[in-house]
């Protein structure tokens, strides 16, 4: 048998991991190899440098493994992750990350905005959430409306158990889903409980299965 290519062997290495979780891999200063789960993506690419204030920077530095929070003034979002580097006779050569989305706990409610003010919807309530014509729209059963967050800031918020990202412009509440209908050979349309129907396009229909478990 040939010998896997690095590339190769990472992405076998990563389907081992959740699709919740990104993994980088880099030398000691910059990034070799990138692979982006369906919950984080930290938009990273080969060849970029191993910023301070990351884990991987820490990793490096004290040659140990790291794991802790990082806001998201590193990369725009907040993140927490493990990096653990490695070695290779006795000399260090680089370290593996491995980055996990972060879940806000302690909310309950989005504040959407309609036209005479702003109303706090439960999130039980909320139905889906679009973003159409670069605004984030807010579906719920009493109301509808705008709100300044993105679809990724809503997937840190929102309670996973109930919300799943199955679109790049839709997340839907998994308990206002009245049927799933095959759509062609790899996707599917949502029947949602108002007669809304929403896609799920091929790039989350995995993801989309393997959580709804079917």
């Amino acid at each position: 048998m040939e010998i896997l290519s690095l590339d190769a062997l990472l992405d076998v290495i990563g389907e081992l991991f959740s699709d919740e979780i990104s993994i980088a891999v880099s030398n000691k200063e910059s990034y070799i190899y990138y692979r982006p789960s369906k919950r984080i993506d930290l938009k990273i690419r080969p060849g970029d440098p191993v910023k301070p204030g990351t884990i991987a920077h820490k990793a490096l530095l004290e040659k140990q493994k790291v794991s802790e929070f990082i806001d998201r003034d590193v990369f725009g979002v907040p993140y927490h992750g493990m990096a653990v580097p490695f070695q290779q006779d006795g000399q260090l050569q680089g370290c593996v990350t491995a980055i996990y989305p972060v879940y806000t706990d302690g909310k309950s409610v989005v504040t959407v905005k309609t036209q005479d003010g702003w109303i706090p919807v439960p999130f039980a309530d909320v139905k889906y959430i679009e973003v159409k014509d670069r605004k984030t729209y807010v579906v719920a059963d009493s109301c509808s409306g705008t709100h300044k967050n993105s679809l990724q800031n809503f997937e840190y918020l929102l309670p996973r158990e109930s919300f799943v990202r199955c679109h790049r412009s839709f997340i839907v509440n998994v308990h206002h889903i009245k049927e799933i209908y095959p759509d062609t050979h790899s996707t599917f349309v949502l029947a949602m409980e108002d007669g809304t129907r929403i896609p799920v396009s091929q790039s989350y229909s995995s993801y989309f299965r393997k959580l709804l478990g079917f």
